[in-house]
């Protein structure tokens, strides 16, 4: 074989890849493939790369860091949950990095240990499925990660017509900490452009709350910030982000006249489920819309709510707000177990492929 053609297929997965992912972002950045694509692209260029330039001593860091990756990782995750339920209290979302961890160590452990104890061969079998649902799980976590910080990072010049600041929370009548970065952010890109646009407050009224966050946000935004209450529209019906998106869509489609628009969009639907003819009605629903979003959330928020309003048919780009360091990785992994509940069949689909090999290697 001649070494072009040794080339040509030492780097060519990684060329496909990088061709998936240009051409996927250009038309949709907002997809949960490109974070895929990205991955499996830098894994086929690493992997090119060290066959092509390899060397007998580059295998010593390569194992080091193939063995210690996960030690480091969990450990990292344990000491972050003592931190963060130090500052937070003790709760089900705090200790959810300690719980990433065990689950992490499972996966990694369960397949080998199977071999240890001399296990039958069902036991195997189950052990082999939770180290390949476990595979996978981790590497879209890795990858979704990496993509979601460029996705953030991304530089955007455009001039919005709307900004929506998703609710998070209050402290009686008075925006948290959290709230207050998002509303903070979301008027310093209001001054970039000039002061162009309208700010869309959306939260409703929780049941331990004294007013909604829509409500508290409009006030901290006229009395804090200087923002004239014209420049304020309230959504103050909403529990969740995807009903703050919904109900924010309603509101700037009825203010700009747009009929038809987002009236059968209501509902956001997996992508084994949605039909050709749905992406092409909310496809050209958006390129007719007269508007343009900014959504303005906290940084570790970002993707999904953007996720979101992609799927809604908006027009818009995420904008993030700083999130303290130690409760970072806390919000991040209940970000990425919600973005996996919506894109769950690559797991039904690696139950079925096991299974087919197991009734086949009887």
């Amino acid at each position: 074989m001649t070494d072009s053609w040794q080339t040509v297929l030492l780097y060519g997965p990684s060329v496909v890849f990088a061709v998936l992912l240009l051409f996927s972002v250009i038309r949709e950045p907002r997809r949960f493939r490109n974070a895929i694509w990205l991955a499996l692209f830098l894994l086929c260029l690493s992997s090119a790369m060290m066959l092509d330039f390899w060397r007998d001593w580059a295998l010593i860091p390569i194992v080091l860091v193939v063995a210690f990756t996960p030690v480091v990782v969990v450990g990292f995750l344990l000491v972050n949950t003592i931190v963060v339920v130090g500052h937070e209290g003790f709760s089900l979302s705090t200790i959810l990095p300690a719980l990433f961890a065990i689950v992490m160590m499972v996966c990694v452990a369960v397949y080998p240990l199977t071999f240890y104890f001399n296990a039958p061969r069902w036991g195997k079998g189950v052990g082999l499925l939770i180290a390949l649902e476990g595979l996978w799980f981790f590497f879209t976590f890795a990858a979704l990660l990496l993509y979601s910080t460029i996705y953030r990072i991304l530089p955007r010049r455009r001039k919005y017509d709307y900004i929506i600041i998703l609710g998070a929370g209050l402290q009686g009548t008075k925006p948290t900490p959290l709230l207050r970065g998002r509303i903070d952010k979301a008027v310093d890109l209001w001054n970039r452009q000039n002061r162009h646009g309208l700010f869309v407050v959306s939260g409703g009224q929780g049941a331990d709350e004294e007013i909604s966050e829509a409500e508290a946000m409009k006030r901290y935004l006229v009395q804090k910030r200087g923002v004239p209450a014209t420049a304020i529209l309230k959504e103050d019906r909403s529990t969740t982000t995807l009903e703050n998106l919904r109900n924010c869509k309603a509101i700037m489609d009825q203010r700009d006249g747009v009929s038809g628009i987002g009236s059968g969009e209501g509902t956001v639907v997996s992508q084994t489920s949605e039909t050709k003819s749905k992406r092409l009605e909310r496809m050209k629903n958006r390129l007719s819309c007269p508007y343009r979003v900014a959504v303005v959330t906290s940084d570790y928020h970002v993707f999904r709510a953007s996720e979101y309003a992609r799927q809604l048919g908006l027009k818009s780009d995420g904008i993030g707000s700083h999130t303290k360091g130690y409760y970072w990785p806390t919000a991040f992994i209940r970000e990425f177990i919600a973005i996996s509940k919506a894109h769950f069949w690559p797991y039904v689909v690696i139950v079925a492929l096991w299974a087919v090999w197991m009734l086949l290697a009887k």
